[in-house]
């Protein structure tokens, strides 16, 4: 079954030597796309545009020959999101977004990676035992050919491997350039993603981590464990793994132990399931996004005063004053390595599900280990109001 609904080269922070890459089993050259499966995808690609300074670039749809699903494929820098919807089911790929919709709610089904070479990524993955969903092919038009092949991971979620060496269409054959859907913001919000979340469930963390090791060459970055990721209601453990450049960065968490629902099971709960929790977007000036975004409607996690009162004593000294962090609510975390600034979205969609992170790096490689407590406390908060603490 070749799917073409899925899938900017996404330039990350960091910079690896090229020997790094040459001995790499599964070289990436990092995210191609993040995929969703969304019940009215005029309406998001409307509301991403609006929300988050995204620019609709690519259309697929009725008007140009397909007549099953509607996709718009918006930008932001590096970062390249896709939004797709059913129209009318016709062949096992329609029905199953229509299930998956119907089940999950808008949420990521695919997180694309960009590979030099998907023949041989997908031989190697599966050679490795992963789940094969699409053998590599070929999809051609008058700017040029990709190869697309695509893999199951966590839940329903898929990695669809593209290749598109020399391809200059919009995004990929089937799509055409399209106009934006609004005025364009004086400043863009972000310019990369830099890490995908995936949530599973309890005592398969170690597995799925396990799993892009072998799958693909992914090496441990960090992990969290115990009192880490802990408050007095709710607790999880998250470990992280990468490509070797460093330019694709999975966290994966699971729940443990606690008096109360953590985030994660309210997340497995009403998600129906392991998936994509959050996507971490990277910015060079975290002020301006987060005011521009936060007046275009998108509502960010609370973080009490009393955060800021001792947070110099702790993080030192950051390019935006206590003052302004406490205005805009930001968070700080500081490691050997220097230091980053970060603020999450609320869920946005209905169901407790996806959101989004904003990340602005000064050295720092880490996630905010420093702001867990913060961070968890306000989600509980969240909770509470939900019901589902």
């Amino acid at each position: 079954m070749a799917d073409t609904s899925m899938h900017d080269t996404a330039t990350q922070t960091g910079t690896v030597p090229e020997t790094a890459r040459e001995a790499d089993p599964f070289p990436v050259k990092g995210m191609d796309a993040i995929v969703f499966a969304v019940g009215n995808a005029k309406q998001a690609a409307h509301y991403y545009s609006t929300a988050f300074g995204m620019k609709l670039v690519a259309y697929s749809g009725p008007e140009n020959g397909s007549r099953e699903t509607a996709s718009y494929v918006l930008t932001s820098g590096s970062a390249r999101f896709v939004f797709t919807s059913v129209i009318k089911p016709s062949t096992d790929w329609g029905r199953y977004l229509t299930e998956h919709v119907a089940e999950h709610g808008d949420g990521i089904v695919d997180l694309a990676i960009e590979v030099p070479d998907a023949r041989a990524a997908y031989a190697y993955a599966t050679g490795q035992g992963a789940t094969g969903l699409v053998e590599p092919h070929e999809v051609k038009d008058e700017h040029g050919t990709v190869v697309l092949a695509a893999i199951a991971t966590y839940g329903t979620t898929r990695h669809t491997l593209v290749e598109r060496t020399g391809y200059d269409g919009p995004y990929m054959p089937g799509y055409e350039a399209a106009q934006p859907l609004v005025a364009p913001q004086e400043k863009r919000s972000f310019q990369a993603v830099d890490h995908c979340v995936g949530n599973v469930e309890l005592g398969r963390m170690n597995e799925w981590v396990g799993f892009y090791n072998k799958v693909m060459g992914f090496t441990n970055m960090k992990e969290f464990v115990g009192d880490d990721i802990a408050t007095e209601y709710s607790a999880l453990m998250s470990k992280v793994v990468a490509d070797g450049t460093l330019k694709v960065k999975f966290p994966i968490n699971e729940p443990a132990a606690g008096k109360k629902k953590s985030q994660i099971d309210e997340y497995l709960e009403f998600y129906g399931g392991a998936g994509v929790q959050h996507i971490a977007l990277a910015t060079n000036d975290i002020v301006t996004s987060v005011r521009q975004m936060r007046a275009a409607g998108v509502q960010f996690l609370d973080t009490p005063d009393s955060y800021y009162d001792t947070l110099g004593e702790w993080a030192g000294e950051t390019r935006v004053p206590i003052e302004t962090l406490r205005e805009e609510k930001l968070l700080v975390d500081r490691d050997e390595d220097g230091y980053l600034l970060q603020i999450f979205t609320k869920p946005v969609q209905d169901r407790p599900t996806v959101f989004f992170e904003m990340i602005e790096r000064h050295g720092s490689m880490g996630f905010g280990k420093g702001n867990f407590k913060a961070l968890f406390e306000a989600i509980e908060r969240e909770q509470e109001k939900r019901g589902n603490l």
